[in-house]
């Protein structure tokens, strides 16, 4: 019979600060091609200077002001996730998740779900009810979305993964239709009335991690 630790998975955590998106989707890439190499799983946090990125699914339109994008000096980048347009600033946590789901399951929409159940349960230990929409994806507090999902997968390894508003500044979702809706954003610092502890959030954010996956972290 096999013992709990086996029915485990290990994964390494690796806070990245606030980085470059290029240079977070490099580090991405060089761990994709470990894991499937038989190196370890990894889970990465980190912030990223504003930026928009493209998934395969994004349409032009909805990039509603390039003007203002170009007088800030926000990049926008195409992407090899799924989904449309998102952006990144800082104060929004991204957190990328290079798992084998191999060694698990192979079944994608479960994988979303459990992501979207970890931000669930995080934003809950913060006081903040939050939920599902049916036929979106993402995770909202009541109509509004506060995070965003999009993902990739190269041979069963997941890449790319979440962002999730916490002090993020919301003024910037305006430059574009996010995740190619007609939904407001929200962030953990608006619903609560002040700026919420990033570190916090992000020690809770692994441990639910943990949890939902059954990981060794």
């Amino acid at each position: 019979m096999l013992s709990n630790i086996e029915h485990q998975s290990v994964c390494e955590v690796r806070d990245l600060g606030l980085i470059d998106y290029t240079a977070a989707y490099g580090i991405q890439k060089e761990c994709v091609a470990r894991v499937l190499a038989g190196g370890a799983q990894v889970l990465f946090l980190c912030e990223h200077p504003a930026v928009i990125t493209l998934g395969r699914l994004a349409q032009e339109a909805n990039i509603l002001d390039l003007e203002a994008i170009s007088r800030q000096g926000i990049r926008v980048v195409p992407i090899d996730r799924g989904g449309d347009v998102t952006l990144h600033a800082p104060g929004q946590l991204v957190v990328y998740s290079i798992l084998n789901l191999a060694q698990s399951n192979r079944d994608l929409r479960l994988y979303m779900h459990k992501l979207e159940q970890v931000t669930i349960a995080l934003l809950k230990s913060f006081g903040i009810v939050a939920n599902r929409i049916s036929g979106k994806t993402g995770v909202f507090v009541g109509t509004d979305k506060l995070v965003s999902l999009g993902i990739g997968v190269r041979k069963w390894v997941t890449y790319h993964g979440l962002g999730i508003n916490v002090n993020t500044d919301l003024k910037l979702f305006d430059l574009v239709k996010p995740c190619g809706l007609d939904v407001r954003m929200t962030s953990m610092a608006r619903i609560k009335g002040e700026a919420v502890e990033m570190d916090e959030v992000k020690k809770r954010l692994v441990e639910y991690f943990r949890k939902e996956f059954n990981l060794v972290l």
